[in-house]
C-alpha cells in the first residue's frame, strides 16, 4: 500500500493527449520494478491522488520504466504537468500479464485500438525478442487519426522487419494519409488467420474489442484462443476496496488480463 518514491528522468508527448512519462529510482534499485508484460502499476501524484496505469516498456531494459498515460482526469491531468526531475510515488507491478509463455510455439495475432497499444507494446517487444519461439507475428492497430497513431516511429521500424507483418488503419485521414481509412476490424482479412494455430491479444475501447472478438470468431478462432485486457477503475490494485468488481472478479487481482472465454458472459454487459 505505500508508494516508493521515483522520478521523471524524461516526459515527451507521443499526440496531443497521449503523454509518456520514464520514470527511474535513486531509491531503489530498478530490479524492484521488474514486470510482466500486460501488469500496471499505480501511479501516485502528490496531492491529488493515484491512476492505474499499463506499463508500456521493454520488460528487459532494468535502467528505467515508461508509462504512455491518456490524459483524461484529475490524476493523469496532473502527471502530465510533471518536469524533468519531479517526483512521484509508484506502487506495482500489479496485475495478471499475458500469457506469453503458454502461447510460445502459435502464431500471434495482436490486435490494437488508439491508447490500447500502450499495453500491448511490452508484448511485442518480448515476441521480437523471442521470435523464434513464436509462429507467424502480425498486428493489427487502429487509430482515430494518423495524429493519434502511437509510437509512430515504432511502427515503422517494426514494418521493415521481415518477421512480423503490421496493418494499420485510421478512423478519419488527413491529406498526407497514404494507408486505409475505417476500422481495424477490416483489417483481419490481411492476416490470413490459421484459426488452428493462431493466439490472439486484444486491447483497445470496449466497442473495438467487441467487434475484433466477433470478427475473430468468424475466421474460426474459438474463445479461448483470445486474450483481452479490461481496465477498470483500480482503487487499492490490492482486492480490498472493490471499484473493479467486474462480475465475481475483480480485475486488479484477476486482471487486466483475461481469456475471454472467462469473462464472455459479463463482457457485453453495460456499465458493469
Amino acid at each position: 500500500m505505500i508508494p516508493r518514491q521515483v522520478r521523471v528522468k524524461k516526459i515527451f508527448w507521443e499526440t496531443e493527449d497521449v503523454f509518456t512519462l520514464e520514470l527511474v529510482s535513486e531509491d531503489y534499485p530498478m530490479s524492484e520494478f521488474y514486470f510482466r508484460p500486460g501488469q500496471f502499476n499505480m501511479l501516485y501524484a502528490f496531492g491529488v491522488g493515484e491512476a492505474a496505469i499499463s506499463i508500456s516498456s521493454d520488460s528487459a531494459k532494468k535502467n528505467s520504466i515508461l508509462h504512455s498515460i491518456h490524459k483524461v482526469g484529475y490524476v493523469t491531468n496532473a502527471l502530465s504537468k510533471l518536469k524533468k526531475g519531479d517526483v512521484i510515488g509508484i506502487r506495482g507491478p500489479f496485475g495478471k500479464a499475458w500469457p506469453l509463455e503458454e502461447i510460445k510455439g502459435y502464431d500471434i495475432c495482436i490486435m490494437a485500438g488508439g491508447i490500447g497499444l500502450a499495453p500491448l507494446r511490452p508484448s511485442i517487444y518480448y515476441i521480437l525478442k523471442h521470435r523464434k519461439q513464436y509462429g507467424k507475428f502480425t498486428l493489427l492497430y487502429g487509430a482515430r487519426s494518423p495524429r493519434d497513431m502511437l509510437y509512430p516511429v515504432e511502427l515503422e521500424q517494426w514494418a521493415k522487419k521481415h518477421d512480423i507483418h503490421i496493418e494499420t488503419i485510421v478512423d478519419r485521414a488527413d491529406s498526407m494519409w497514404r494507408g486505409q481509412v475505417g476500422v481495424v476490424t477490416e483489417l483481419i482479412d490481411y492476416a490470413e488467420l490459421d484459426p488452428e494455430r493462431t493466439r490472439s491479444m486484444v486491447c483497445g475501447p470496449e466497442i473495438m474489442m467487441k467487434y475484433s472478438i466477433d470478427e475473430l470468431k468468424k475466421n474460426g478462432l474459438n474463445e479461448d484462443q483470445i486474450y483481452l485486457s479490461l481496465e477498470r477503475n483500480m482503487k487499492c490494485a490490492l482486492g480490498f476496496c472493490g471499484h473493479c468488481q467486474y462480475g465475481p472478479s475483480f480485475v486488479c487481482k484477476e486482471g487486466p488480463v483475461f481469456n475471454f472465454s472467462k469473462v464472455k458472459d459479463i463482457f457485453e454487459i453495460r456499465e458493469l
